[in-house]
């Protein structure tokens, strides 16, 4: 393994398992992103309660604006200079995405049932875990996905921004169910990638579980987008 490279790029393909090292590796993928779910929903639901937060956070454009501009810049910062960061600041940049993503989804509980949230939520968890063993245990090498599905992300920020201005609900219900499919899909890849990746670990270091954090954060906005473009499809509106 490269240790000057964390960055989650493309991979050579072969499947002999994961070694003892990858197994506690993976494991650390999964923990970190199940915390950052867990910081991302008890964020969003006090700031929910909370009429001043909500009123800081969405009675200004620019004040909601730029915490959606901090979240990207945390996610280029963490995916570009990881390896001149310590493992600390890597995991506390990851908590603090969380937290910001957390604030700025509080609003589907003003938009959404609770009972429509918990069970969008539950079927976006069945479904991640589904396509999460796929891809830990398939034989098939779904690399050649990689490029489909950047494109398909590519397309779906373009449908969504040009919808903004159109606002035509029809299609903004195919690119949800299209959102969908493909997030899924990069679920089943990312597990794969990261898998592959851990196949060459050989210990537990600063530098692999750097991996492991970036890896988190992939499945991390994986699960989220798949919660979001459901909760579009199923939800019930207030």
């Amino acid at each position: 393994m490269e240790n000057n490279n964390l960055k989650l790029g493309k991979t050579t393909f072969y499947d002999e398992g994961v070694n003892v090292v990858g197994t506690v590796l993976m494991r650390k993928v999964f923990s970190w992103m199940a915390l950052a779910l867990l910081i991302t929903g008890l964020t969003a639901w006090i700031v929910a309660g909370s009429e001043q937060l909500l009123s800081i956070i969405f009675s200004s454009k620019a004040t909601f604006f730029g915490l959606i501009i901090g979240e990207l810049v945390l996610v280029v910062a963490m995916t570009s200079a990881i390896n001149r960061m310590s493992l600390t600041t890597a995991t506390l940049l990851m908590v603090l995405y969380s937290v910001i993503n957390g604030a700025t989804m509080s609003s589907i509980f003003l938009l959404y049932t609770a009972d429509s949230i918990a069970s969008t939520f539950f079927v976006t968890a069945g479904t991640f875990g589904v396509m999460s063993l796929y891809g830990y245990a398939t034989k098939r090498d779904l690399s050649s996905w990689g490029n489909i599905l950047f494109m398909g992300v590519i397309g779906l920020i373009i449908a969504g921004v040009v919808n903004m201005f159109w606002g035509n609900g029809t299609f903004s219900l195919i690119v949800s169910a299209l959102g969908v499919i493909i997030f899924v899909a990069l679920t089943a890849y990312d597990v794969q990638k990261i898998k592959v990746i851990f196949n060459e670990a050989t210990a537990v270091d600063e530098t692999t579980q750097k991996i492991a954090l970036l890896g988190a954060l992939s499945l991390y906005l994986d699960f989220i987008n798949i919660f979001l473009y459901l909760l579009r499809l199923l939800g019930s509106r207030k």
